[in-house]
């Protein structure tokens, strides 16, 4: 059975719900490898008090361990929101084959500091604005609830 986007942002979905109910900023990421979910991750930051324990960065880490492999060229990353610069890095690095998100982040998304260079991996596919209204309306959620 071919899965497909909506699926699988769907899985980020939860790992968003898993981060947003552990008073965690709501984003969630998998890893899928030949049509499985081979990790998943949401921020821990305030869990772990790092900084850098985003969502994609957890995922990736899992993903590298879950395979043996510090590549992922066959790979695809759903990310609720669009990635920060420094988890862009990680992508890149990753040389990740698809990344796929849901709902833009203006404030902190890559495309505030990169405008439209491309931060990924040359060879990389980029998706955006799967399940955007979701993704998004988690995020709005969570930060109404903080005022």
């Amino acid at each position: 059975m071919d899965l497909n986007d909506e699926h699988f942002m769907r899985e980020a979905l939860k790992q968003a719900k898993q981060a947003s109910d552990a008073g965690e900023v709501p984003v969630g990421a998998v890893v899928v490898w030949d049509n499985k979910i081979i990790s998943r991750g949401h921020n821990q930051v305030e869990q772990l008090n790092d900084s850098t324990a985003h969502a994609e960065m957890i995922a990736l880490t899992a993903a590298f361990n879950s395979i043996g492999s510090k590549y992922l060229p066959e790979a695809t990353i759903y990310v609720t929101v669009e990635p920060c610069l420094m988890c862009c890095g990680a992508i890149y690095w990753s040389k990740i084959g698809r990344i796929v998100y849901g709902a833009e982040d203006i404030k902190n998304g890559y495309r505030k500091t990169t405008a439209e260079n491309w931060p990924f991996h040359p060879k990389a596919v980029l998706t955006n604005g799967i399940l955007r209204d979701e993704c998004a309306q988690l995020m709005k959620d969570f930060f109404a609830a903080k005022r």
